[in-house]
């Protein structure tokens, strides 16, 4: 389930790639492009329209909401998923999704201050790895340099710190009703956004926006579901296959083929983030022996 919730994830920027400059050019897409906004505004309305369908067939008991972390999870979501949108508009696939993997890291360093957690040397080797892969791609100071490979970077950042309160939500409540209440809140945030940046999709581009909302949905869904059946530190190392279908995807539909340093920094990437995951595994191996230790 995890490898099919990595190919609808890598699918669902392609798609909104497809609705950028680059994209509609190539694939001569009528009308005009999309503002990252408006494609962001798709994922997330009709992403809680499919939600408010299921909870009308399930009727869950939704209770113990907590308004403002799912507010605030909401806002740096959105932000997050319009600047993963806007990289992946205006730059190769599979570049935008390797800066976008620098996320757990950031999640990482936000834990220090926000969740007390203590961060032992492993994990900072483990960043730095992760930030000299990031170096590699973006290239600053170069004529390499692509000023939207940071919008790449704050997509990062934002999904991490998204992260943090996904954390604190997940001890509290269930996952459908955390995914219905983040899509909802989600959809008001992002068609406040869009007012400004509206323009009138044409049909093919209306049954995108609806694809992207669809797949997302299904994606989340085979995620949770990954997580549930079996320990995180098994499943989300599967997670970085999501690199492997974004570049797929990229060479089949634009012809477009990551260059060795590209390569090897998103190596360098996945590299640290895996180191990560290892070390979080090992620390929670350890803790589980103490008590039965003492």
């Amino acid at each position: 389930m995890m490898i099919s919730s990595c190919a609808l994830i890598a699918a669902t920027s392609l798609m909104a790639k497809a609705m950028g400059p680059l994209g509609s050019q190539a694939l001569g897409f009528e009308g005009s492009p999309l503002h990252p906004l408006q494609v962001s505004a798709g994922r997330f309305c009709f992403a809680f329209l499919a939600l408010v369908i299921v909870t009308a067939v399930l009727r869950p008991r939704f209770h113990g909401i907590q308004w403002r972390l799912h507010s605030a999870r909401s806002l740096f979501g959105w932000g997050g998923v319009s600047c993963m949108f806007a990289a992946a508009a205006h730059m190769k696939l599979a570049d935008a999704m390797a800066i976008s993997f620098l996320s757990p890291l950031f999640t990482m360093m936000l834990a220090i201050p926000f969740l007390g957690e203590k961060v032992g040397p492993w994990r900072w080797v483990a960043a730095a790895i992760a930030l000299g892969g990031a170096l590699l791609i973006v290239r600053p100071g170069t004529e390499a340099f692509q000023i939207v490979a940071l919008i790449a970077l704050a997509a990062a950042i934002l999904m991490g710190a998204e992260a943090i309160l996904i954390k604190r939500l997940t001890s509290a409540e269930p996952p459908l009703q955390i995914l219905v209440v983040n899509n909802g809140i989600g959809a008001l945030i992002s068609l406040a956004g869009v007012a400004f940046v509206w323009s009138a999709p044409t049909g093919a581009q209306w049954s995108v926006l609806v694809m992207i909302g669809l797949t997302m949905v299904v994606a989340q869904a085979f995620f949770l579901q990954a997580m549930r059946r079996a320990e995180a530190s098994f499943v989300i190392p599967f997670y970085y296959a999501t690199l492997i279908f974004a570049s797929f995807y990229d060479f089949v539909v634009f012809g477009d083929l990551p260059t060795a340093i590209s390569a090897t920094g998103a190596a360098l990437i996945v590299g640290g983030a895996l180191l990560l995951v290892w070390r979080e595994h090992r620390a929670r191996q350890r803790a589980a022996r103490q008590p039965a230790s003492g």
